[in-house]
């Protein structure tokens, strides 16, 4: 069972229980997803099966965009609604002055991790010191806020917000940190991410649908879809086999760049790049025949 299946991850779950309830409906061992997603967010969550899960690296490093609800003048141990109240405070600023906040946290920036998150120090997972309530040093992350815009002013407290960012950003903590900027304080309400690993939502099934489709497997995209913005390249005879066999390929006349190489009967059989005349695979995608 070979493709990508782009979810839309209903509340409550975590990306693995998602990943382990498709591992039973597809009866495929390599599952892998695209980006973790805590369980309080929904939205866009790429699930790989069989010979795709090679593409997993790639698509883990992708750029990712959430739809955010920042709630100002609540401060919680998670930084989020789903935690424990730690300070309520009167919320005076304005839209005006949430705008001007938001100026100070796009493009690259420091964001120190989450207590409440998956992030190993000293080998151990910072949530599960935080559950003893233990608090550690935590070194700041340089992410890259691309986008971060007020999309609606759901109250005085409460702003929608889009986040375009890159890999390894918290979306709570960016909320908790514009509180702090503002001097109310503020957490993340509610996450919705809209796309993941070039992913939108208009692509995204829900979850209970895949549940209860008789022909689940008619619903995954090919491997190569993740691709698709690259451009093919088409071979056969000896330069398709040396391909399959992991070989460079002569490509004198092909531009320098990242292809998707497909064989003469179009299976998609590599990720490769052209660098001075020679085609190189980056990763393989056809089935290896078992003897």
């Amino acid at each position: 069972m070979n493709g990508i299946l782009v979810i839309d991850k209903p509340q409550g779950w975590t990306s693995m229980d998602v990943c382990a309830k498709l591992r039973g409906v597809f009866h495929e061992k390599r599952v892998g997803h695209a980006g973790t997603l805590d369980p309080v967010a929904t939205g866009v969550l790429p699930v790989f099966f069989g010979r795709a899960t090679r593409a997993v690296e790639f698509a883990a490093e992708s750029d990712k965009e959430y739809i955010a609800n920042l709630k100002l003048g609540v401060i919680t141990n998670t930084q989020d609604t789903t935690g424990q109240v730690l300070e309520v405070r009167p919320v005076t600023a304005g839209r005006d002055q949430v705008e001007a906040a938001l100026e100070r946290f796009r493009g690259e920036i420091s964001q120190v991790p989450p207590m409440y998150s998956a992030v190993k120090v000293n080998g151990k997972k910072l949530y599960e010191l935080a559950r003893k309530g233990r608090e550690v040093e935590r070194r700041p992350r340089q992410i890259v806020i691309k986008a971060l815009e007020i999309t609606n002013c759901i109250s005085p407290e409460e702003y929608e917000l889009r986040v375009l960012c890159s890999k390894g950003t918290y979306v709570r903590t960016l909320c908790h940190d514009i509180g702090q900027v503002l001097g109310c304080g503020g957490c993340m309400s509610a996450l919705r991410r809209s796309r993941a690993a070039g992913f939108t939502l208009e692509q995204a099934v829900p979850l209970e649908q895949v549940l209860s489709d008789p022909d689940p497997a008619a619903l995954l995209l090919p491997v190569d879809a993740y691709f698709a913005g690259r451009p093919e390249l088409v071979l056969g005879g000896e330069k398709e086999k040396r391909v399959r066999n992991g070989g460079a390929v002569e490509a004198p006349d092909v531009p320098g760049g990242e292809y998707r190489v497909y064989g003469a009967d179009r299976t998609f059989l590599a990720l490769a790049r052209v660098e001075g005349g020679v085609l190189k695979t980056v990763k393989s995608f056809f089935d290896v025949p078992r003897s």
